[in-house]
């Protein structure tokens, strides 16, 4: 008991910082920082003592981040969603890169945060591991030769996953017209992803008593988009950028749909950078927009054991019938280098649980004493009190923290997430809330390479 105690104490008084990197946070050339420790962490209301670390380091143009996670109950023995499967030891290597997105060469291997494909038509904001319990390991990786480039995504080498591309070629580079200002940048793209997932095109089925595995009775198997693109910058100078665009994109077997829009980036001297988007949607049956998006891992593919029913994604797209056109839009502002907010919402004109909402904002400046930092995604939101209710369409990361020392963070995290529920070969079935909360200590030391 003594033991116990005492793990117990120092568990509680060093917490760990489980968010790695802070999505607006890039490490500049030959910088790194270590971090890590140990804390208890209550997962659904049961306490389980923990150990992390989560170094990450930056040289020239690579970069490499470490994610290393021990919870262990109060026997001593290590929870089991951690490292039950191969990819779990491999994610303990969380990304390494080359160059950033948007750059001339971008390469990312791991976890794939908020991925995306051209204007997002497609494939927004995708994120191969939404839950913690099941990480993936996959791969973006992006060309631009200045005339013809493209992107890439594959999101699990652990198993059959979500495959995406887009072409892109800027045909007036090649004539004459290249070094006019406007219409040289004009831009078409074509993009294609399929999901080859087992679980994809899954429509019902049930637990087989013979093998209690999951049995799909109605399967239309791969799920494959495709669509079109163009793009003309119509202001594009080292302050502001403003790009107008018209993307086509069709579901093989189901329907079809048209987006346009205007993106607007401004460059604000370091004082207030901005970046802007606005998109009507003209949306057919059968179709989704954005279909590949934050949480599409996690609305793949339901199972309810309890009452026998399937929920899936396809589902959705089979059912989606006079949804109506709707508006999305998008603000990104960084003001000072130390306040950042991002927020998107979609919102359908004819279909009352259309809306998505994607908030993520990282108030922590660089020798302030207080850190704040938060990331919220909401699907299927009907209205305004159905907006912040946490259920199995949310995820919520957000911690609020004070810095006592300089490479010190005293902070209390919580964390609404997805836990995976398995059948008897091991694959994921479902997915089910989870709450995890952690008063932490967190040790963050910041250095030069």
């Amino acid at each position: 008991m003594k033991t116990k105690s005492l793990i117990f104490a120092i568990c509680f008084i060093f917490g760990m910082q489980v968010k790695a990197q802070s999505p607006f946070m890039h490490l500049d050339s030959k910088q790194g920082f270590l971090g890590g420790g140990f804390g208890v962490t209550w997962i659904d209301n049961k306490p389980y003592y923990s150990m992390h670390l989560f170094p990450e380091f930056a040289f020239s143009n690579f970069g490499v981040g470490f994610d290393l996670n021990l919870e262990f109950d109060a026997e001593g023995n290590v929870r089991t969603e951690n490292f039950n499967e191969f990819s779990d030891y491999l994610s303990i290597i969380r990304y390494v890169r080359y160059g950033y997105k948007g750059d001339p060469v971008y390469a990312r291997l791991g976890a794939l945060d908020y991925a995306t494909l051209g204007h997002g038509s497609i494939m927004y904001m995708y994120n191969n591991s939404p839950s913690y319990d099941t990480r993936k390991i996959g791969l973006a990786f992006d060309a631009d030769f200045g005339t013809v480039g493209f992107e890439s995504i594959y999101s699990n080498f652990g198993e059959a996953g979500v495959v995406g591309l887009r072409g892109y070629f800027r045909p007036l580079q090649f004539t004459k017209l290249a070094s006019v200002p406007i219409i040289g940048g004009f831009e078409v793209g074509a993009t294609y992803v399929t999901d080859f997932n087992q679980f994809a095109g899954v429509l019902s089925g049930g637990i087989d008593p013979a093998t209690n595995n999951f049995k799909a009775s109605l399967d239309d198997g791969s799920v494959t988009a495709y669509g079109f693109d163009i793009g003309l910058p119509v202001i594009k100078t080292s302050i502001a950028k403003l790009e107008l665009y018209l993307d086509y994109a069709k579901f093989v077997d189901f329907g079809s749909g048209v987006s346009y829009g205007a993106i607007f980036n401004l460059n604000g001297l370091g004082l207030v950078d901005l970046r802007a988007k606005l998109e009507r949607r003209i949306n057919g049956d059968h179709y989704i927009p954005a279909y590949f998006n934050s949480l599409y891992e996690i609305e793949r593919f339901k199972y309810n054991n309890s009452n026998g029913t399937v929920s899936s994604k396809v589902q959705q797209l089979q059912s989606a019938t006079s949804v109506g056109n709707g508006f999305y839009g998008e603000l990104l502002v960084r003001v000072l280098g130390t306040f950042n907010i991002l927020g998107s919402y979609q919102r359908l004109d004819d279909h009352p649980k259309s809306g998505i909402l994607h908030l993520t904002t990282d108030i922590s400046p660089k020798n302030a004493s207080f850190v704040a930092r938060a990331g919220y995604d909401k699907i299927n939101i009907q209205d305004e009190k159905d907006l912040f209710t946490l259920d199995d369409r949310s995820y919520l990361f957000a911690e609020l923290g004070y810095k006592p020392l300089p490479y010190l963070i005293v902070s209390l995290v919580y964390n609404w997430t997805f836990t995976p529920l398995r059948d008897a070969d091991d694959n994921v079935i479902d997915y089910i809330p989870q709450k995890k909360i952690e008063p932490r200590i967190s040790f963050v030391y910041p250095f030069d390479m």
